[in-house]
């Protein structure tokens, strides 16, 4: 989809603007205090990083949004170390 934009808000600033998909970036991760969306703040230059619910994750990746899939921590122990 070309010529989605997604409106957003910077926290530091309190600007309001929108986004191209090609200036956010969605990682998901196994959790939800994994699972978030990031953006630089065209007004102040910050680093925004949000929560992405599953609504949110779903409508970026329809507009196009970049999609990191971060890996999932090792549910088993790993084995010991031998001399």
């Amino acid at each position: 989809m070309s010529g989605v934009l997604f409106k957003a808000a910077c926290p530091d600033c309190r600007s309001r603007f929108e986004l191209a998909a090609g200036a956010l970036r969605l990682a998901i991760g196994g959790s939800r205090r994994t699972t978030f969306y990031s953006f630089t703040c065209p007004a102040c230059d910050s680093t925004v990083r949000k929560p992405a619910g599953e609504r949110i994750v779903e409508l970026l990746t329809r507009g196009g949004v970049r999609t990191l899939r971060l890996a999932a921590a090792a549910s088993q122990p790993q084995p010991p170390v031998r001399n």
